[in-house]
């Protein structure tokens, strides 16, 4: 079997109240109980957050933190358990020159990207990780980047891909992901698709703009949109997704 839960983890820094990261952290472990997995992939984290999730993942290493950033600054992270071995990391930014910190021209903040190959027990598996714009147009194009930095990976090996897209399947992104004619991926969730943005309500509002794809030679067994609360606190103003598959 082989497992992911993707999630935003909402700003640490936010003036969100009650609902404060201060506030939150202290039902993470909770949650992380009840739904452990092979891995876990972030967006938005903070390094204080990071840290703050490594201490309570010990089963875990994770891939995708830049080193001596401002605090403010937001990574997507990739948590897998320690009986998976990473073989090859990268960590890219949507752009034109993608080694190097920068932006599109349009996109407000320098979108990125984590990816790693993945194995365990003979079995291969490539994650990916990532962070949308809201501008639709720079979407598509950071969905082609995504697509091109793949080619440097063995094709022949199935592909989680998880994110907080900013966009829902109607959008020009999800269409170059799950059209594309070489290798399309396929969402783990079907029409009607979730909501998965709440705001902390509880009631999902902006549509299905957190995806879990996935493409190769993995069967999808079960998904599932975490609408758990605990202590009478949401984890995150987005909803957690889970996907499941068997080899």
């Amino acid at each position: 079997m082989i497992s992911i839960i993707t999630l935003n983890l909402r700003f640490g820094l936010a003036d969100d109240g009650k609902n404060s990261w201060n506030n939150r952290k202290k039902i993470f472990p909770h949650f992380l109980n009840d739904y452990s997995t092979d891995f876990y992939s972030f967006q938005e984290a903070n390094s204080f957050q990071i840290d703050f999730l490594q201490n309570n993942l010990p089963d875990y290493q994770f891939i995708g933190k830049k080193d001596n950033t401002p605090k403010f600054w937001q990574d997507n992270i990739i948590f897998y358990k320690k009986n998976w071995t990473c073989i090859k990391q990268d960590h890219f930014f949507l752009s034109h020159t993608p080694d190097i910190p920068s932006r599109l021209i349009n996109s407000k903040w320098p979108r990125q990207c984590t990816m790693g190959l993945f194995e365990k027990k003979g079995v291969k598996l490539i994650c990916l990780n990532t962070h949308f714009d809201f501008d639709e147009n720079i979407q598509a194009q950071t969905a082609e980047f995504i697509l091109k930095r793949m080619s440097g990976y063995p094709s022949s090996c199935p592909v989680i891909l998880t994110g907080d897209f900013n966009a829902t399947p109607m959008s020009k992104c999800y269409q170059i992901f799950t059209k594309n004619k070489y290798f399309p991926f396929k969402n783990t969730f079907n029409a009607p698709f979730p909501n998965t943005h709440h705001g902390f309500t509880g009631k999902g509002a902006r549509g299905h703009i957190d995806w879990i794809l996935y493409r190769g030679n993995i069967i999808l067994q079960n998904s599932m949109i975490i609408k758990k609360s605990f202590k009478g606190r949401y984890i995150s103003d987005h909803f957690a997704l889970l996907g499941i598959w068997t080899k």
